[in-house]
């Protein structure tokens, strides 16, 4: 257990390394060093200490053995057994640790370190020492329940030792107050997916600000069918493991919803989410984006999804959100939210969001372009005041970020301009290049990301307004060139004041 357990220490410190300078084979890498610290250390058991390092994040610090009970330790004043207690509590979690990850070779028979095997008509873990020695630890193991995992395993486990077909299963042992305790992870065999996108999706998209689900039912023709929304704050004033009892809970709800419409589930592929930086003025947002995981929680509809039969479906991320709040939220009256949701259901089923016909004539209008620019123009000079004057260095950072955002959507309306001018017939060479020159898909998004400049700040104000009703008449009857002549101000359903 130490050794590996300092292999696991050693493989992490060598992943942070390696993930700076951008390694592109790191196991190799940390195998060989591994080998080299540790010469008795069996094969599998190396790779497995590599696996368990790769399961802690590496772009924040991690305290092995606990970072409440190293802070314990720090302090001078505790002594006598109460501190020793500490420091053996700490030795337990931080050297005592011991994991094999399973195979299905037939010479491996599911795990070829921690076996499984039937000794004296008794279920035993055969644990295999550094110097190829035997340990045979009797498991005291029973059902809590009908629906105890451990009965599917135990259902597993005998049928492939009956037919010589073994399938693979990981064993983590853990040394707790002197006792030693295992966990055991295995492959379930997941049904077949009986609800397909043949008759449609239930699109999921997660939101922080406010923190909910959005969900939209659409139809296998690209139609909204329903919608609704989950709060999930409710969520955020729990303990970990209530969390993930609610989270477990809402997963079961939105799968059978899919399962009563006959429908499978779209959801967008996270890979990395942004939690923002300290010092960036945004403390809420960032405690709860810290208190939440959304990508945890898709992790878990997906799980429940695979064992009740509901294909899901996973899209790009990108542009899902502004193509919902500028296409479809003014044009059906419903939230941004919501149209975010209901794109990722479109972009499920195979559908592409071509630019309303007003929206393209939009950025062919120069004088409306460089009415938007003026707008953002004047907000750069009010920045730049409100941050000479602000002496919180907090506000300032928020001031800051905005002022970022406002050079950045400049040069995007100057880019265009500057298109316009050399390429009059191309709205989509938002970026200054030819999108016919292989880069239309690319240039087709970006073309989104300047309408939204355009669009929202100039006329409404905000960056991410909540109400997107004004611009309606803009999307239906084209009616920018009133608010670029400014005679009228737009209002609801396009009447003029």
């Amino acid at each position: 257990m130490r050794k590996q357990s300092s292999a696991i220490r050693v493989a992490y410190n060598m992943l942070k390394e390696l993930g700076k300078e951008k390694t592109k084979n790191p196991h190799s890498q940390i195998y060989q060093r591994l080998r080299q610290l540790f010469p008795d250390l069996p094969t599998k058991y190396i790779d497995s200490a590599i696996y368990k390092a790769k399961q802690y994040p590496t772009d924040k610090s991690v305290v092995f053995g606990s970072k409440r009970l190293f802070e314990k330790l720090c302090k001078n004043h505790l002594t006598g057994k109460l501190r020793e207690r500490l420091k053996k509590q700490w030795r337990e979690l931080r050297q005592g640790t011991l994991i094999s990850i399973g195979s299905r070779h037939e010479t491996v028979k599911g795990n070829l370190l921690l076996r499984f095997i039937e000794l004296d008509g008794e279920l035993h873990l055969r644990i295999t020492t550094g110097n190829r020695e035997f340990i045979y630890a009797k498991v005291l193991r029973e059902p809590s329940n009908s629906k105890d995992k451990w009965i599917t395993f135990m259902a597993m486990f005998l049928e492939s030792w009956q037919i010589k077909n073994y399938f693979a299963y990981t064993v983590e042992l853990k040394l707790r107050d002197g006792e030693v305790y295992g966990s055991v992870s295995f492959e379930i065999p997941t049904p077949e997916v009986k609800y397909t996108r043949e008759k449609g999706v239930i699109a999921i998209d997660t939101n922080a600000s406010p923190i909910h689900l959005a969900i939209a039912e659409v139809s296998k023709t690209g139609e909204l069918v329903s919608y609704q929304t989950i709060s999930l704050h409710h969520l955020l004033g729990l303990s970990q493991n209530s969390k993930d009892h609610q989270e477990w809970i809402l997963a079961h709800q939105i799968v059978d919803l899919a399962i009563q419409k006959v429908k499978a589930i779209a959801v967008e592929n996270l890979k990395k989410l942004k939690r923002g930086v300290r010092g960036d003025g945004k403390a809420t947002l960032r405690k709860r984006l810290h208190l939440w995981n959304a990508k945890k929680f898709l992790q878990k509809l997906k799980r429940v999804a695979m064992l009740k039969g509901v294909e899901v479906i996973e899209v790009h991320p990108a542009y899902t959100s502004i193509i919902g709040m500028l296409k479809y939220a003014p044009q059906l009256s419903i939230d941004k939210d919501v149209a975010g949701a209901y794109v990722i259901g479109r972009r499920a089923l195979g559908f592409k969001e071509d630019m309303p016909e007003n929206y393209e004539k939009l950025l062919k209008d120069k004088a409306y372009l460089e009415f938007a620019l003026e707008k953002y123009e004047k907000r750069e000079k009010e920045l730049t005041e409100l941050i000479e004057k602000e002496s919180n260095e907090y506000k300032r950072n928020i001031l800051k970020s905005e002022l970022r955002s406002v050079e950045d959507s400049k040069k995007l309306l100057i880019n265009l301009i500057q298109s316009l001018q050399s390429e009059p017939s191309s709205c989509e060479g938002a970026n200054g290049r030819n999108p016919e020159q292989g880069r239309g898909d690319k240039a087709s998004s970006s073309a989104w990301q300047v309408l939204k400049v355009a669009l929202l700040f100039p006329i409404l104000g905000r960056v991410l307004p909540r109400d997107l009703s004004p611009l309606k008449p803009i999307l239906v009857e084209g009616a920018w060139d009133r608010v670029r002549s400014r005679l009228a101000p737009l209002e609801v359903g396009g009447a003029s004041r």
